[in-house]
């Protein structure tokens, strides 16, 4: 019912009220009581969209649901197999004979390592990380300088101590490494028909610097795929005469690792 008529409506319920009867002077109790309906039933036609206006019909929301985000804070310890390449570089410095070459072997390498990660907010990951690997890499030379010379290496271990930064995405965890190295060496030179021979057993220190990828497989296994440069540098040693070594390394490894503390944390969101 429009406003105009609600209007009209209790104009002619005040005028009737108070209308005069045949000649009592009261109102008539019919069409007062009437009019006093329909006044009512104007009002509350009007009244009922402002009140529904005020109304909210609620709206559903689901629980928060947790979803588990895998995080690499915590330790590991495991092992790894792989190659390894090294390239010595032999100068000798003396004044009868002199003279330089380079010699190549590679091997089987396999050790351990262990280390500690912690998973920043936002996926940022930094650890620290020392293994140690056994290889036998070795070579057997003739005739290198002058007739009647011989020389042979064996690299017997490598190790470092590196910091690791990556980036996890849930599982799988992308990094570059960088630190301090330390190798094992066997070095001999031999001069017949005399039978002179020089040995020397050397650890040399250095530097390294890898990348690699881990993904995790489980809650506290997981594998990964590494590859280490060595830069070991010139070291001067002396034999029967000084001889200036420059050596480097490169490792391709695969491996395992056991996850002491990794886990997985709860996340709250509606997904």
């Amino acid at each position: 019912m429009r406003i105009s008529e609600a209007v009209a409506a209790e104009r002619q319920l005040k005028k009737g009220l108070w209308s005069k009867g045949k000649g009592a002077g009261q109102p008539h109790g019919g069409a007062v009581m009437k009019k006093i309906l329909l006044a009512t039933v104007c009002f509350a036609a009007l009244a009922t969209p402002a009140v529904a206006a005020d109304l909210r019909v609620p709206t559903y929301r689901p629980p928060l649901l947790p979803v588990y985000i895998f995080s690499w804070t915590g330790c590991y310890v495991g092992g790894n197999l792989g190659g390894l390449w090294v390239e010595k570089d032999f100068t000798v410095l003396s004044d009868g004979f002199g003279g330089s070459f380079s010699a190549n072997a590679s091997s089987v390498a396999g050790g351990l390592q262990g280390g500690c990660n912690y998973q920043f907010a936002g996926g940022w990951v930094v650890g620290i990380q020392g293994d140690y690997d056994w290889t036998d890499a070795h070579l057997d030379g003739n005739g290198a300088f002058f007739a009647n010379f011989a020389d042979s290496f064996s690299v017997k271990s490598v190790a470092s101590l590196t910091g690791r930064v990556g980036y996890g995405w849930d599982r799988f965890l992308a990094y570059v490494k960088g630190g301090v190295a330390w190798e094992r060496d066997d070095i001999t030179f031999a001069f017949f028909p005399t039978h002179t021979i020089a040995t020397l057993s050397d650890t040399r220190t250095g530097g390294t610097v890898g990348i690699g990828g881990e993904y995790a497989f489980t809650n506290w296994i997981t594998g990964f795929i590494e590859y280490d440069y060595y830069n070991f540098g010139t070291s001067s040693d002396n034999f029967v005469f000084p001889v200036e070594i420059k050596e480097t390394k490169s490792v391709l490894k695969v491996g395992v690792n056991f996850l002491l503390g990794a886990r997985q944390g709860p996340v709250f969101g509606w997904f």
